[in-house]
């Protein structure tokens, strides 16, 4: 009788751990309970723009500006047409990328552009790319 409730204390409090997550049954894999799981991106994936920012800003450091104007036209282009599918989905995000993309857009098309301007304008896109894509 003494060994039966010993058994079942132990088997009751091998679950009360589990449920609490503090006793590792499968090493590497864990319960995450939704309340702590990462929320994806609301403006969902923005690889495809972000690789355009990231390609306009080599050749700004390269010092080739004219090349990033021409560069940065695929972004514009391609953020323009994905307004309607990603603006209702989080329109404060997509209004701060937009901001972001305007920046470098004016500073890439500016009469005399600098390069130390055009980096940050794109520094600074991918910054908040970056923090509404979720890549903190």
């Amino acid at each position: 009788m003494l060994k039966n409730n010993l058994s079942k204390r132990l088997l009751a409090i091998s679950f009360a751990l589990l449920a609490l997550g503090m006793f590792d049954v499968f090493p590497g894999v864990s319960i995450i309970s939704s309340a702590y799981a990462a929320e994806p991106a609301k403006l969902g994936d923005l690889a495809s723009f972000r690789t355009i920012v990231v390609d306009t800003l080599n050749l700004v450091q390269k010092g080739d500006l004219a090349g990033g104007k021409t560069r940065i036209k695929d972004l514009e282009t391609s953020w323009d047409d994905a307004e309607p599918s990603l603006k209702p989905r989080a329109a404060t995000d997509w209004h701060a990328v937009d901001k972001a993309i305007d920046n470098a857009l004016s500073e890439l098309r500016s009469n005399h552009p600098d390069q130390a301007g055009c980096k940050k304008s794109l520094t600074d896109l991918l910054a908040i790319m970056d923090k509404v894509g979720g890549k903190h």
